[in-house]
């Protein structure tokens, strides 16, 4: 019997409104994480920092945001996303207010790792947003949802003209302003999900930590998470970067490299609803392979010097990519863990939260030691390649032992 099999009735629309609302909030939440891609930059000059400096900085809230996700997933678990949610975006507003008023570096990191409680709602939206919906459309329900990863572009469209009008600290209080008048929305406009009600209703105790953590023992649970760790941890931490990339190597100004940092950050997000519906139609395995072979020859391509347009073209075809397969990897987790999703959605969110948090702090340190743009990218090719292989083998073994090619497929 399914989750949803052992939840209550729910209203005609009522999937529909926690779906497109969740993900409303879940943009804007997003819009809050990636903030310093914009203001980090004027931070960067009005402070003297150093490439190293600026990658911590702006992989701060990412630190926050992955962390917390396994917390807030059990959470969501226990107390119903509704309130997680609501209680995380309210939190993350206050934090990011409070950053228009932090004046030294260390203050900056401080600020940074409260305005990272908004990259953690991700992982409620997951355990929130699963019980409303069927196996067979929670790849599309959960891909719709992640693509408020559009939130992004939303921050690197207006971001930069707020700035030059009135200073980084009036975008960081518009953007507070605007988290927190979601919070209400949300609070006010949503129910329950269903799998919560019944448990409450049914007076069922929460489970143990331990029962909480055990499917934690599988490998699987961390294979899905380096897939994760490439294809969400990469796509944020080329969010935060690509516009000083793109500042430095091409000489664009910060609203053009604003701008075309937007056009990577847009397919990267929206068709991550396309991911999740091809990743229902034709398997999530199909749906990986593509994406790591894809994303292993585009990286490659920008690890060598190639003209602006080139360069634009090739991150639009990555983000793309990896937009189908941050769908993918999440078409997996209900299906495999349906009684554990929180847990293990938390996981490997964190471990995708950790890669935009570890490689925007590496591509700092690469540029540094070496003087190269371009190693960014070559960092992310080893880690791709690493995670297609991981697969590859995976899959093999697993048809060693004589699974069908279906269970193969879903795996």
């Amino acid at each position: 019997m399914s989750v949803l099999e052992k939840t209550q009735p729910m209203s005609a629309g009522e999937p529909a409104r926690a779906l497109w609302i969740s993900t409303l909030a879940f943009t804007i939440c997003f819009a809050v994480w990636t903030i310093f891609a914009i203001i980090g930059i004027r931070i960067k000059q009005e402070l003297g920092l150093s490439e190293t400096q600026f990658g911590l900085l702006v992989g701060t809230p990412v630190l926050t945001g992955s962390l917390v996700r396994i917390l807030l997933g059990i959470w969501t678990e226990r107390y119903g996303g509704r309130l997680v949610y609501t209680l995380t975006m309210l939190a993350a507003s206050v934090a990011t207010f409070l950053l228009s008023y932090a004046t030294t570096y260390p203050q900056m990191l401080i600020a940074g790792l409260g305005v990272g409680l908004a990259g953690g709602s991700f992982a409620v939206g997951v355990a929130y947003i699963s019980p409303f919906f069927p196996a067979q459309k929670q790849g599309t329900a959960l891909g719709i949802f992640g693509a408020g990863n559009v939130g992004a572009a939303v921050t690197k469209f207006a971001a930069p003209f707020v700035l030059l009008a009135w200073g980084w600290q009036a975008v960081a209080e518009i953007w507070a302003l605007v988290l927190a008048a979601m919070a209400l929305v949300f609070w006010f406009s949503t129910s329950d999900d269903p799998a919560f009600r019944a448990r409450r209703n049914r007076g069922v105790a929460p489970k143990s930590l331990l029962q909480e953590f055990a499917p934690l023992k599988n490998i699987q649970v961390w294979r899905f998470s380096l897939y994760y760790f490439f294809a969400f941890g990469g796509f944020v931490a080329l969010s935060l970067w690509l516009p000083r990339y793109l500042v430095g190597v091409y000489g664009f100004n910060l609203e053009t490299a604003g701008m075309v940092a937007a056009a990577y950050s847009i397919p990267g997000s929206i068709f991550r609803a396309f991911g999740g519906f091809v990743s229902d139609k034709k398997g999530a395995r199909s749906v990986m392979y593509a994406t790591l072979a894809v994303s292993a020859v585009a990286t490659l391509i920008l690890s060598f010097a190639v003209t602006p347009a080139a360069f634009i073209v090739v991150v639009f075809v990555l983000g793309f990519f990896m937009s189908l397969g941050k769908a993918a990897v999440y078409k997996h987790i209900p299906a495999y863990y349906p009684e554990s999703v929180g847990a293990v959605g938390g996981v490997v969110g964190m471990m995708g939260g950790l890669g935009g948090f570890i490689l925007p702090i590496a591509f700092g340190a690469l540029k540094d030691m070496t003087g190269l743009w371009s190693s960014c990218f070559l960092l992310l090719f080893v880690v791709v390649s690493i995670a297609f292989v991981w697969m590859h083998l995976s899959v093999k073994q697993l048809e060693r032992r004589g699974l069908s090619s279906q269970a193969v497929a879903a795996s």
